[in-house]
């Protein structure tokens, strides 16, 4: 997947957009927020004392006059406490708020990929979901957990020691003031290529993760047709265009931490050497010098800290511009007002293009009675797949209509639409939880019983009753491993117990055993009597079963028929049939 490519199907956010929706997770936790500030702005307050103290202490030492070590020793060892003490509650209050704020963005981008359009997800690699569902995740992780409390406590400790030094004499506070020139331009060079930078680094990325995820599910297809060095070849490119990416991101740092790290030293120096020159001048006292000069020193931490933590947060930002980004993915649809009535299915000239310019499907009409079993036959490739999903309201067709009980199936609501009518492919996923909740995500009100018959109308019923925690087994990640198959089986469960009127099977039973697939589809058909089914194969005693037989060939429907028809017709579905079957004309 090209980046442009990336950009088109999955869209990144602009500066505003994540602007505004940092500010409203910001403001969202009013008290929290300002209670882990308060907490950060007492530890900086406490921390200032020690420096006064010892500046005090310089000049009584100056002075000849007496002056009690131990108690000043003392009032510093208390405060250094309780700065550790207001240190810890400031850190665990703005590790709780990050917390909250984080899973509300882990939830808010559930909500937002769940509600990508079909269409959109079908055509959209895999490379750039996983990255922003993973890489671009944990980036934002870690800067919720810990770049943006570091970042607080920057800003808190560094506005209190900067309000200290002007207290201590305004005068002293100039020195400090020298590396702000140098910090503020490397920093304002840095940050007008860091998003764009960390965007093309994680679009490299995406791209690399694509070109893998190609290379491994395709593996067979690999080595059946020798692509090994042209598979080789994407993934060199690929590598080298993320190096270049990163490389770029590395130069940056490597300009701009330099710059950074003189800005620190430069505020400690110039503050002995100019409060020395106020001192001989007359203009300061040396208590003043003494502090101002711990509190240069002091200013260094919230100044690292800050910096330091800057190049995190261009991480996060851009990150969170790839997660906010799903949301501005536009609709495919709009749902209209008119309902169906009825539940014929109608294609009528339909044409559909991935491409722009490369149909591929060519004016195809079809007809589907409520309760009839349609079989779809064809070599691959031929467009069975793509007419399929069009007729499950997956894609709107380019031109044409496809309509159930006269209304587009593009103009109804989703949650309607499923109502109707269900894709079910031969991909599937089992999620991490029991049995019970598997089949659940079909209905998520029926009860034990029905879960059970719709177990046993896959055939699933024996298998599962079997094992030792029965429905309440766990599966998916972490739990019980269930085979290609039985995930098959779990997932024609689920279509089951949802019951729409109308089911699109794209080869649903093909990681079944042929003769376990053979029983099961006449178990579906007991249950599923009644039903519009849609059934995609390439085992042909599924069309041998179907009332009627499509034969789709380059993006048409080629013949249409009843099998017993089509076989006499000596066409291309009784070549099919022939080759099959065994039984040469």
């Amino acid at each position: 997947m090209s980046t442009d490519r990336s950009k088109r199907i999955l869209p990144v956010a602009d500066r505003r957009q994540v602007r505004a929706y940092a500010q409203r997770l910001a403001l969202k936790y009013p008290r929290q927020l300002s209670l882990a500030l308060g907490l950060h702005g007492l530890a900086a307050a406490t921390g200032l004392v020690a420096p006064r103290m010892l500046g005090e202490l310089v000049e009584h030492v100056r002075a000849g006059t007496g002056v009690s070590v131990d108690t000043v020793a003392l009032t510093i060892a208390a405060f250094i406490v309780a700065q550790a003490v207001l240190i810890r509650s400031a850190v665990y209050a703005s590790a709780k708020l990050g917390e909250k704020v984080l899973a509300e963005l882990r939830e808010d981008f559930v909500d937002r990929v769940l509600a990508l359009p079909l269409s959109t997800v079908e055509r959209a690699g895999s490379g750039d979901l996983v990255t922003r569902t993973s890489r671009d995740v944990d980036a934002l992780s870690r800067t919720v957990r810990h770049a943006v409390p570091e970042t607080l406590i920057a800003v808190v400790a560094g506005a209190f020691v900067l309000g200290a030094l002007a207290l201590t004499g305004p005068l002293l506070l100039l020195p400090s003031l020298i590396a702000v020139p140098l910090l503020w331009v490397s920093t304002r060079w840095y940050l007008k290529r860091a998003r764009d930078g960390y965007l093309r680094e994680n679009a490299a990325y995406a791209e690399m993760t694509e070109g893998l995820a190609e290379t491994v599910e395709g593996a067979r297809t690999v080595e059946a047709f020798g692509l090994q060095r042209r598979r080789h070849a994407r993934t060199d490119g690929d590598i080298a265009r993320s190096w270049a990416a990163e490389r770029y991101t590395l130069r940056l740092r490597t300009v701009w931490f330099p710059a950074v790290e003189m800005g620190y030293v430069i505020p400690v120096v110039a503050t002995v050497l100019i409060g020395g020159l106020f001192y001989i001048n007359g203009l300061v006292g040396l208590a003043q010098v003494a502090t101002a000069t711990l509190y240069a020193q002091q200013l260094v931490d919230p100044l690292d800290r800050l910096l330091s933590w800057v190049d995190e947060l261009q991480v996060g930002a851009a990150s969170m511009a790839r997660l906010l980004g799903v949301a501005n993915v536009p609709d495919d649809r709009s749902a209209g007002t008119e309902r169906p009535e009825g539940e014929e299915m109608v294609a009528d000239g339909v044409r559909y293009a991935y491409r722009e310019g490369h149909d591929v499907l060519h004016g195809v009409s079809l007809r589907v009675a409520p309760g009839e079993r349609l079989a779809m036959v064809g070599p691959s490739g031929a467009g069975k797949s793509t007419l399929g999903r069009l007729l499950a309201g997956i894609h709107g067709p380019r031109t044409g209509a496809v309509t159930v009980g006269g209304v587009p199936l593009v103009e109804l609501p989703l949650d309607e639409l499923r109502g109707h009518v269900a894709l079910v492919t031969q991909e599937h996923h089992v999620f991490r939880g029991t049995l019970r909740d598997n089949v659940l995500i079909g209905r998520p009100d029926a009860g034990d019983s029905e879960v059970k018959e719709a177990l046993a109308a896959v055939d699933a019923w024996e298998w599962v009753e079997a094992l030792p925690g029965g429905l309440d087994t766990t599966v998916g990640s972490g739990g019980l491993a269930v085979s290609p198959a039985q995930a098959q089986q779990v997932a024609l469960a689920r279509l089951v117990l949802a019951d729409p009127h109308t089911l699109v099977l794209d080869e649903a039973t093909s990681l079944i055993d042929p003769r376990a697939a053979r029983h099961l589809e006449r178990s579906l058909a007991a249950v599923l009597d009644g039903r519009t089914v849609i059934a995609i194969a390439h085992r042909l005693y599924t069309a041998h079963d179907a009332d009627r037989v499509a034969v789709v060939e380059d993006g048409r429907i080629s013949e249409l028929g009843a099998h017993d028809e089509l076989v006499a017709a000596g066409g291309a579905y009784a070549a099919l049939w022939d080759s099959w079957h065994g039984t040469p004309r």
